[in-house]
């Protein structure tokens, strides 16, 4: 059975980092996919209107198309390589739930992600992404710094 291996990543340099930790113990392991994942945060706690949900089913399809184009059709590109096999995902959602869940989904064996480089009131208050996946993912977690 293939190993698998979720990457996380945000379209950042952080990001790119886990990506390149990812390939590299993918070679190492042989056998093995990579699952490239970039989550859009999606609040489902916004109070809107009838036209405003009208708009919401084609807004996210523009920025699912959009995040591929832009971050997740770069990162794959000249990936794979004897034994490694590379998918892309664009998923919606909160971060960290989502990560771990395509991870269950696909029976990955690991999560890596980059360490939140941003800082300020927000994740003081409520976690990064990654604090949050760490403590909560069904598998093992390797933060990237």
């Amino acid at each position: 059975m293939k190993a698998k291996i979720v990457v996380g990543l945000d379209g950042h340099d952080s990001g790119e980092r886990a990506l390149a930790f990812a390939k590299k113990q993918a070679e190492m392991i042989g056998e093995c996919e990579l699952i490239v994942l970039y989550v859009v945060e999606w609040s489902p706690f916004s109070f809107q209107t009838a036209e405003e949900n009208a708009q919401r089913s084609k807004r996210r399809g523009e920025e699912v198309a959009m995040a591929k184009e832009r971050v997740i059709d770069p990162a794959i590109a000249g990936l794979e390589g004897p034994g490694m096999t590379v998918s892309g995902l664009v998923k919606h959602g909160d971060v960290a739930d989502t990560i771990n869940r395509v991870a269950k989904e696909h029976k990955a064996s690991q999560i890596v992600v980059g360490r939140a480089s941003d800082g300020g009131l927000a994740r003081r208050i409520f976690g990064s992404a990654t604090s949050n996946l760490v403590m909560g993912a069904d598998v093992p977690v390797t933060v990237v710094a």
